[in-house]
């Protein structure tokens, strides 16, 4: 089975990398550099803050509501130290040194969420992040002096990678495709090291884990901090395609999005981030022509809604269900 799973990843990573290749041979010029930078570009930036929140869930037993705050904090780090932003606050920094300090302060705040929610569980550990996402949104929107308020911060418009503008679209596609990829090959290592087998230990049962002499508690923090380190990688590179960051980037809006997205592709695999979080792209994009663009929120219910009830365990689980039913039975 892991077997499988892994050459159909590599497959898949095949694929991602000949798409913006191949889609100039079928589509004009204008659409096909559209498709991979608003689409499948901002897909794989959605998905990987999706997949901090779906390495919770599926490996940890656990849904945290402040996964773009998180996100969120590791772009506003950027902003405020790197040079050039608009307003300058801290700035000074080059992005060498500004991207890890933005890694950094997302980690930091992965590991702060752990420890406060650290004794709850479902509804009243969605309720606990929640409530720490909605605190941080509100500072951030009412101090100006460190984020300039509701404004926000702008012209974070990412570093020159061998002489080409990170804002290439195709630079930036595989620069995100590189990053994506390998945040999800580590999670799969991950989860098979011992660290990853006592995390779904405590899934599955926390008193035999705690019955063994594990610390159920730090393992659950280490796991905030894992997922906290994989969602400042997608706030720096949302902050870089945004070139700058906002709260409306954080609030509640985005956060449900992110566990919207994570819902609609699956929670019982990784790659389940990817898939809802270019669901969600492509029907954000083409709202307007699908149904009208004022109208995306009541869009992207009914098709959550209609991929929820055809299949609970979202995208993932549906091509589970149809594999079972083309693949013959063993007698």
């Amino acid at each position: 089975m892991r077997s499988r799973t892994t050459i159909w990843s590599l497959a898949g990573l095949l694929l991602l990398l000949a798409l913006p290749w191949l889609l100039p041979q079928i589509l004009p010029a204008n659409q096909a550099q559209f498709w991979t930078a608003n689409i499948l570009g901002r897909a794989l930036v959605f998905g990987i803050i999706a997949m901090s929140l779906t390495f919770l869930a599926t490996y940890g037993g656990f849904v945290s509501l402040a996964q773009m705050t998180i996100a969120g904090v590791a772009g506003y780090a950027l902003a405020v130290f790197i040079e050039g932003a608009v307003p300058s606050i801290a700035g000074g920094l080059g992005y060498a040194t500004a991207i890890p300090v933005g890694l950094l302060a997302a980690t930091a705040m992965g590991l702060l969420v752990g420890a406060v929610s650290v004794r709850t569980r479902d509804i009243y550990l969605l309720m606990i992040t929640l409530a720490l996402a909605m605190g941080v949104f509100r500072f951030i929107e009412t101090n100006i002096a460190w984020f300039n308020g509701y404004e926000g911060i702008r012209n974070v418009v990412g570093p020159t990678m061998f002489g080409a503008d990170f804002r290439n679209a195709m630079v930036f596609y595989h620069i995100a495709l590189a990053t994506a990829a390998l945040l999800y090959f580590g999670i799969l290592y991950l989860v098979r090291t011992p660290f990853g087998l006592v995390l779904q230990g405590i899934r599955d049962n926390p008193r035999r884990v705690a019955a063994l002499g594990y610390s159920v508690a730090l393992h659950r923090i280490a796991a905030f901090g894992v997922a906290g380190f994989v969602a400042g990688c997608g706030g720096i590179l949302s902050t870089i395609y945004n070139i700058g960051i906002s709260p409306g980037s954080i609030g509640l809006g985005a956060s449900i999005n992110v566990l919207i997205m994570s819902v609609i592709g699956g929670l019982g695999h990784p790659i389940g981030a990817f898939i809802g979080s270019l669901i969600f792209t492509v029907f954000d994009t083409f709202a307007a022509t699908i149904y009208d663009r004022d109208r995306f929120n009541t869009l992207i219910g009914i098709v959550f809604l209609v991929i929820v009830l055809a299949s609970p365990d979202g995208i993932i689980g549906l091509g589970a269900r149809l594999r079972r039913l083309v693949t013959p039975r063993r007698e």
